[in-house]
């Protein structure tokens, strides 16, 4: 297996690979919209505002995830984390986990400081996300299960809670994601 950044190539397969593989899991309607999340990504996000990685087997893509830019009042440079797919039959092999620790790598090479992600914390608590309440960290919407935001310090610091408001890319701009 390969892990690489996406080449602009691959976004036709990179969307069906989440489509397909969140169809599978949560429906139909769940793997169009977070298609169409995917899509906007790659389609209308600034690319310095967004990270996109996949994971390869025999040159056909396997698995994905995307980092976009969290904009927090105090300036701190972070990312959230969302979504990440791995092909149905390759599940449960730790590709999810490579791909995210492959992620968090290229981010913290880059300055980035602080990663987000919204989801299962039996999950990311294996790849070193913590648990954080949204007085902490704030989050862009309303949480509909706060339980699941979860951050994780690329610097090796103590995470200190951040004051103010926070904005994430148009694309994940949408209630219905949070």
């Amino acid at each position: 297996m390969k892990l690489s950044a996406y080449n602009l190539n691959d976004t036709a397969e990179i969307e069906r690979l989440f489509i397909n593989t969140f169809s599978d899991s949560e429906g139909q309607s769940e793997g169009e919209m977070i298609g169409q999340l995917v899509r906007s990504f790659m389609s209308s996000t600034d690319k310095s505002d967004f990270y996109c990685f996949v994971a390869t087997e025999t040159d056909q893509i396997i698995g994905g995830i995307f980092f976009s830019r969290l904009t927090l009042e105090g300036g701190t440079n972070a990312f959230i984390l969302a979504p990440v797919a791995v092909r149905t039959d390759f599940q449960g092999k730790g590709i999810g986990q490579q791909l995210i620790r492959f992620g968090l790598n290229a981010l913290s090479k880059d300055g980035v400081e602080l990663a987000v992600t919204y989801g299962d914390p039996g999950f990311y608590s294996k790849v070193g996300f913590k648990v954080v309440t949204e007085a902490e960290v704030p989050a862009p919407h309303t949480l509909q299960h706060p339980e699941g935001w979860l951050v994780q310090s690329l610097t090796g610091d103590e995470i200190q809670p951040i004051k103010g408001k926070s904005s994430c890319v148009e694309a994940l701009n949408k209630p219905e994601y949070w």
